[in-house]
């Protein structure tokens, strides 16, 4: 069964969403027969690629904040994390563009790297304050989880890739998609945000006894005699 997630990594809700949902996947008894996709999403396009501001004076100017409740929303926002086993240096945020580490997500996911590589972006933004529109750091984020070099510099200015990631944009706005996270379950059910795992939990469950009944387990027995196999072994 699949899910889908719709996140920006300079969400600091889709950090904490993703470990939430990991802590009721882990304990989901088929958690084996699930399939995430992570979704590209963007909630600013408008920022520049060379940061010019802290991520408190970002707030401050553009969502019509005062500095005393932008302090009070990042210390919250990092209290939240913690308790979802996170640690948060707001203070380091490096405010960029997030475009060219999408396209560094819809390269790994071709390689059934998504997941690796949402985790590394997530952390190098809320804890290590890394520069997520840099792509030395982000070359360095990819051959960590796994990806070559050369095919990662090729996805920061390859269009396929720029396209992939418009796609999963366009395709947010078309099923109504306003903000993120975003957690879809076999396109029938959402869970709109940072929720608790115990939310995750009901949603995987009825999601996927309904999946199930309309997608039952082939059991076949099998009486075995000599064969060759697709590896080429034949006894």
């Amino acid at each position: 069964m699949k899910i889908e997630i719709w996140s920006d990594v300079m969400c600091p809700f889709c950090y904490i969403g993703k470990r939430n949902f990991e802590t009721a996947l882990e304990q989901f008894d088929n958690k084996d027969k699930i399939d995430v996709e992570w979704k590209s999403f963007q909630l600013d396009p408008s920022i520049p690629e060379v940061a010019n501001e802290s991520q408190h004076d970002y707030l401050v100017k553009h969502k019509g904040m005062s500095s005393q409740q932008v302090s009070s929303m990042l210390q919250n926002i990092t209290q939240s994390a913690q308790g979802a086993g996170l640690e948060y240096n707001m203070d380091k945020a490096v405010m960029v563009n997030s475009f060219k580490a999408h396209r560094l997500i819809q390269l790994a996911k071709t390689r059934g790297l998504g997941n690796g590589v949402e985790e590394l972006l997530f952390k190098a933004f809320f804890t290590d304050g890394k520069n997520i529109a840099d792509d030395d750091t982000l070359v360095e984020l990819g051959k960590e989880a796994g990806l070559n070099e050369t095919e990662i510099r090729n996805a920061l200015t390859d269009d396929k890739y720029a396209d992939l990631a418009r796609k999963d944009i366009d395709e947010a706005r078309a099923i109504g998609v306003n903000g993120v996270p975003f957690f879809v379950f076999d396109r029938k059910y959402a869970v709109s945000g940072a929720q608790p795992p115990q939310a995750f939990t009901q949603a995987l469950e009825k999601s996927y006894a309904e999946w199930r009944k309309a997608n039952p387990e082939i059991k076949i027995e099998v009486t075995r005699g000599q064969s060759c196999s697709i590896d080429g072994v034949c006894d």
